[in-house]
């Protein structure tokens, strides 16, 4: 009477996942959809999707997704395929690659960057140079 469909990835992206605040995880998230992270990971997070990292959010370890925005306190090596935009109260600390990055004003970021070219060759900048 029911058929049950099996969803792929693209049914889940623009579906959020959440990790209020006050919550911690020691390991590894795998996710195909979007995610917000208000609580504290350490370890590495992988997604198909967009990650946020809330205001109270702390991630410790490495990051790879598509899409992200950062307003809490990152430490260790995020890759972002598209665009990395850090908000104001950010805090964002160790390596950097990206697609496209957005800094706002009186966001702390102490980290090597990376941006990834149309032919995903790396260019890294280093103090405002860039070495390839």
């Amino acid at each position: 009477m029911f058929d049950k469909v099996k969803k792929n990835g693209t049914e889940l992206l623009g579906k959020t996942n959440r990790i209020v605040e006050g919550t911690s995880i020691i390991g590894d998230i795998v996710s195909k959809a979007d995610f917000r992270l208000d609580g504290e990971l350490i370890g590495n997070f992988t997604s198909q999707g967009k990650l946020v990292i809330g205001a109270s959010g702390i991630v410790k370890g490495e990051i790879i997704c598509n899409n992200a925005d950062i307003e809490g306190e990152f430490q260790g090596k995020i890759k972002v395929l598209e665009i990395l935009n850090i908000k104001a109260s950010a805090k964002i600390h160790g390596e950097v690659v990206v697609g496209k990055l957005s800094i706002e004003p009186g966001a702390e970021f102490t980290a090597t960057c990376t941006m990834l070219t149309n032919n995903t060759k790396e260019v890294t900048l280093k103090d405002g140079k860039r070495t390839e």
